[in-house]
């Protein structure tokens, strides 16, 4: 494939970069800020709209299903299907309400459109979640099912199952002058003896529920999409701001069920056992490895555990209480943070 071929390129007027890697877009993508540059070598091409020609002379391959998902209504989320075409030439993730995207081989070529009523909107919502995810898997990059905020110049993990409150955390933190690194995908990568957290997109969604929680009442903040109930906290340097580099690693907090206890929120230690079993099973679109892949990233996560801290964080039920998780969560990583520059970090080998 030619990523630099001089009729595709004067068809890609778009710049982004999201999770480490550059994107030359032949529209414009909500959510992600034009960069307005050329990239010499980008990453991925990524195409919106009437099919290209990859992806008719690819769609008819032999095809083979390698995973369906059924509905979840409670969140409004349709159905979802994987097929590989071909000896896993292209990848197709179709959903039920329409929208489809082709993923090549590589991870380098993306292609997504949706029927109406749905819009660009729509897409990009699927692009910066579930697409941008198995793209990150395709290239071997190990995320996280987690949000992320920059503390004292250093990325700190929010880790979870969904519902968790990753991202109304996160949220919050923002809501306190915390920059955002990213939402709901933590993608790490390794620079020098640091594992690092990329800087995903700047926003961070929402369930209109969490949106009365953080500004009392539930239509606050402006719809993801017409056609879906979702909203999104802009993280554009208003009341909430952007990290937009990547940041190294200092620590990890794991999202436990809420309790109504006196005595939470609370912070709990963890052995490296019982972090790296939980990391194992909040690891992003793990469902999608095979069995040498399982073992790489359970490598990677038993190393991982020997540098950085992972604590587990107990929420309380009462949303009111959001305010001093937030600051357990900021005292606490500030005093990990300090420590291990005073001691060094264990180099990740």
């Amino acid at each position: 494939m030619d990523l630099s071929s001089k009729n595709k390129s004067s068809l890609l007027r778009h710049s982004y970069r999201a999770y480490g890697l550059n994107v030359l877009s032949s529209a414009s993508v909500p959510g992600l800020t034009d960069k307005h540059a050329d990239i010499p070598k980008p990453d991925i091409i990524l195409e919106l709209g009437s099919e290209p020609g990859w992806v008719i002379s690819g769609i008819h391959l032999p095809s083979i299903v390698q995973c369906s998902k059924p509905a979840i209504p409670e969140t409004g989320d349709p159905a979802f299907t994987l097929t590989a075409l071909g000896r896993e030439e292209l990848f197709e993730l179709a959903y039920s309400d329409g929208t489809r995207f082709v993923v090549d081989r590589a991870a380098q070529q993306i292609w997504g459109t949706c029927p109406p009523p749905l819009t660009v909107e729509d897409i990009a919502t699927y692009l910066l979640g579930p697409i941008m995810g198995f793209v990150l898997r395709r290239r071997g990059i190990l995320s996280l099912h987690a949000s992320a905020v920059c503390v004292d110049g250093q990325a700190v993990v929010l880790c979870g199952e969904s519902e968790s409150g990753k991202s109304t955390t996160a949220a919050a933190l923002a809501l306190q002058g915390i920059p955002v690194l990213c939402e709901d995908i933590a993608a790490l990568t390794k620079e020098g003896d640091r594992l690092q957290v990329e800087a995903g997109y700047p926003r961070i969604c929402l369930w209109p529920d969490a949106v009365r929680n953080l500004y009392g009442t539930a239509d606050a903040l402006p719809l993801l999409t017409p056609a879906w109930g979702k909203r999104y906290l802009p993280l554009d340097g208003g009341s909430a701001k952007f990290e937009p580099h990547r940041r190294p690693l200092s620590a990890i907090y794991l999202l436990a069920p809420r309790v109504s206890g006196n005595d939470a929120p609370r912070i709990e230690d963890l052995s490296a056992r019982e972090s790296l079993l939980e990391l194992v099973q909040n690891t992003y679109m793990n469902w999608l490895l095979n069995r040498t892949q399982r073992s790489a990233e359970f490598d990677l996560l038993s190393r991982l555990v020997t540098q950085v801290p992972v604590r587990r964080i107990v929420p309380h039920t009462d949303t009111d209480r959001i305010g001093a998780l937030c600051d357990l969560i900021i005292s606490d990583a500030e005093r990990l943070i300090a420590h291990y520059d005073s001691v060094g970090f264990a180099p990740l080998r």
